[in-house]
């Protein structure tokens, strides 16, 4: 007996069968339909990797137009979920790699920023030390997570921010599920590594598993 919540599954792995293939045949207003679902997930997939609202939602929508450019050739061995997070995920890659390339001009924007904020605490415009902390906390955590080589990255982003399972994140991935495993436990030792070595004394390396 299929519980409510399989049958709900079961209901929407068919009908986005059906959308696929009609879209296939030549319905394309369909994809929007197909799509919607998974916009937030898209997002927030690029956002981890690119830590940017504008680059993020420009790997989000260059995600979207490759999935329907390469629609036909989705087989569906795996979901569609899985199949448009693998996609999204090579675009915040790519982007990235772009992004480094221009590192001058980053860092040129990151002294200024600095020097701004030296200017507001001379200035006495400062935030509580409390909050202070736990932005430089974040900031330090994903500098870490940018850090890690990709396959490890994305495991990490995929388990610890996205809260995806074992078997999803193996699936999106194209791993085992022993590879997932193996993956996540590396990239947390790495990430505590970097974080010992960067904020060496009250970092909670501990938060990370």
């Amino acid at each position: 007996m299929l519980l409510r919540q399989d049958i709900h599954e079961s209901t929407t792995e068919r009908d986005e069968t059906g959308i696929i293939l009609a879209i296939c045949a030549g319905e394309t207003r369909l994809f929007h339909d197909l799509i919607q679902p998974y916009e937030r997930t898209v997002y927030r997939m690029a956002f981890s990797v690119l830590r940017n609202e504008a680059d993020a939602e420009d790997a989000a929508q260059a995600a979207c137009i490759k999935a329907f450019a390469k629609l036909d050739d989705f087989r569906m061995e795996s979901s569609f979920n899985t199949w448009l997070i693998s996609i999204v995920l090579n675009e915040a890659r790519g982007l990235l790699r772009k992004r480094n390339r221009i590192s001058i001009e980053s860092l040129d924007r990151s002294m200024a920023d600095f020097s701004t904020w030296s200017r507001d605490i001379a200035d006495g415009r400062t935030l509580p030390i409390r909050q202070l902390l736990q932005q430089e906390i974040q900031i330090l955590v994903h500098e870490a997570i940018s850090s890690l080589p990709a396959m490890y990255g994305d495991v990490f982003r995929l388990r610890e921010l996205e809260g995806r399972s074992i078997y999803e994140s193996a699936e999106m991935l194209g791993v085992s599920e022993s590879v997932i495993k193996i993956r996540l436990h590396r990239a947390r030792q790495k990430l505590k590594r970097y974080l010992r070595i960067v904020y060496p004394s009250n970092f909670p390396v501990e938060k990370l598993g």
